[in-house]
């Protein structure tokens, strides 16, 4: 498996938070069976994290002197609320593999899809108070022969 790109995602919150989505190609394995996707399937496996990049200062606020988020999720059970994606540019990773067919470019794209925070906790960030946030996003998994440039 070659790496050949990756792009992180940006989600604007309706806050006025900014959110980094990133998305790896953790593992691509060949399996059998009839195949109209370029004769080959794949089983692509995922993995995606957020990161703040920018929070409003009245929300860093209103979390710095709140306790430290908990690190077990059973202990969140309050304080939950949904907050509107205004825009998001999606997160993309790509990588170059050998198949029975020949090479394929498997392409996995990250969208977020429901987006919450926690403003009963904080999250300690550097030395920054900042609100807890909560995304989901799903993954679009596609395949083509790779087109070698010459």
């Amino acid at each position: 498996m070659i790496s050949m790109s990756d792009k992180s995602g940006t989600i604007w919150l309706s806050d006025g938070t900014e959110l980094t989505l990133k998305v790896m190609i953790i593992d691509v394995k060949e399996v059998g069976g009839f195949s109209p996707f370029g004769g080959v399937n794949f089983s692509v496996r995922a993995m995606g994290g957020i990161s703040t990049k920018s929070v409003p200062e009245d929300l860093k606020k209103l979390v710095a002197d709140k306790q430290i988020a908990p690190s077990s999720l059973d202990q969140l059970n309050d304080g939950w609320e949904l907050v509107d994606i205004k825009n998001q540019e999606p997160a993309i990773a790509e990588e170059s593999v050998d198949s029975s067919k020949g090479r394929f470019v498997i392409r996995v794209v990250a969208e977020a899809t429901m987006t919450a925070r926690n403003l009963n906790y904080r999250v300690v960030v550097g030395n920054v108070s900042e609100p807890l946030y909560w995304v989901t996003w799903i993954y679009k998994i596609t395949w083509k022969p790779e087109v070698r440039k010459e």
